[in-house]
């Protein structure tokens, strides 16, 4: 079939043809929009999920839904190895910025610009990778402690109020939110906390890997009451269906129900697969219909895409050390595995093991679902892990 038609568009982020199974988030990201731009308290929503199911195109389409509903938003992405006043001081300004156009002076805006210099200068001391220079006169004595618990807190307020007095609402979007440390990540439950006391129309959307539940819970005990964590999953059948018969059908082609059934059993239902094995057996189809057959053919190709790309890249960074452990996580099968059997699979002593579990955490490759049980955030990676290091 015509390739330059092909509906389907695997990459990282991108978003699909048929974005199927994720209303129930968006309406959540929707109502909590709405009531936040009315003063009215809502939980910040923090989508959680592995690899591959889609969290960085939510937030796209709630960056989009804000922008419809007339906010000032800016959207985050928190790389390892990145401090989060070196991340938030950037894309503060940018809001700050768009708070101050135009003709009508806001007053609150250029205090809020005040406490951004101050929280700059205060904080480059202790986190050495803040690289933007704010030049003027800081706010004296808010944020400019250096202490980023009770710092942030005040910026945030400010910000609030600036948005408050141009009569509209500000949104910050931050994925990959597990790479926080705990103090990192306190500071901004707590800053958040301190706005949603005082209505102020400012609200955060956030997406992570499973362990960003454990993590806000270990910084504040009530971040349960100021943040929803919907999980983004694989799709069900029915789901799986829509997303890949909706674009087909939308060109002109068909695919049969034996076709999606294969796809779906071969992919668990993960979007990012899914899309990946639409885009092959599209590639492949004689067309005008993709059936069973066509989907076969283009299983080869597709897994050799992901190997090159979607397991590649996280696979290359892993040290020897990291890359046996998680062979023999995928010889025990997809898990999750209770760490004394990993060890055990390894030859080891389980206590042996702890400083590579720890760094496979930290590089966001695995989580613990439970205590004492590892699992992969990448959904089919034993499978990598047995074609790769069998």
């Amino acid at each position: 079939m015509d390739a330059i038609r092909n509906p389907f568009a695997p990459g990282a982020g991108s978003p699909p043809p048929e974005l199927a199974g994720r209303t129930h988030i968006l309406n959540q990201a929707e109502v909590a929009l709405g009531r936040t731009q009315r003063g009215r308290h809502a939980k910040s929503v923090m989508i959680v999920g592995l690899r591959g199911v889609g969290k960085t195109v939510l937030l796209n389409r709630i960056l989009a839904l804000a922008d419809e509903q007339g906010y000032v938003a800016e959207m985050i992405e928190a790389p390892e190895n990145k401090s989060l006043a070196a991340l938030l001081t950037p894309a503060l300004r940018a809001l700050i910025l768009k708070l101050d156009r135009g003709e009508q002076a806001n007053a609150a805006a250029k205090r809020a610009f005040r406490v951004l210099r101050g929280f700059a200068a205060a904080i480059r001391v202790r986190y050495q990778d803040i690289e933007i220079s704010l030049e003027g006169e800081p706010e004296p004595g808010l944020a400019d402690s250096g202490d980023l618990e009770a710092d942030l807190p005040d910026l945030l307020i400010a910000l609030g109020e600036a948005a408050r007095e141009r009569g509209t609402a500000a949104a910050l979007i931050m994925d990959e939110l597990q790479y926080l440390d705990e103090i990192e990540m306190s500071a901004l439950i707590v800053g958040m906390h301190k706005v949603a006391q005082r209505q102020l129309p400012l609200t955060l959307f956030g997406a992570g890997l499973p362990q960003l539940v454990g993590l806000t819970g270990r910084s504040k005990s009530y971040a349960e009451r100021l943040f929803d964590f919907p999980v983004a999953g694989p799709l069900s059948l029915d789901d799986a269906r829509l997303a890949l018969r909706t674009p087909i059908e939308d060109e002109g082609a068909d695919i049969t129900e034996p076709a999606i059934r294969r796809i779906h059993d071969l992919t668990e239902g993960y979007p990012y697969f899914l899309q990946e094995w639409g885009y092959h057996a599209w590639l492949g189809a004689a067309g005008p219909q993709i059936g069973v057959g066509d989907v076969d053919q283009a299983t080869p190709e597709a897994v050799a895409a992901l190997d090159r790309s979607f397991f590649r890249v996280r696979f290359d960074r892993l040290t020897p050390a990291e890359k046996r452990y998680l062979s023999a996580m995928a010889r025990l099968g997809a898990g999750p595995h209770r760490s004394g059997d990993i060890a055990q699979e390894l030859g080891v002593k389980v206590n042996s093991t702890g400083p590579v579990r720890a760094s496979l955490i930290q590089k966001g490759m695995v989580y613990s679902p439970a205590h004492g049980d590892t699992a992969f955030t990448v959904p089919l990676f034993d499978q990598f892990m047995a074609r790769t290091m069998p």
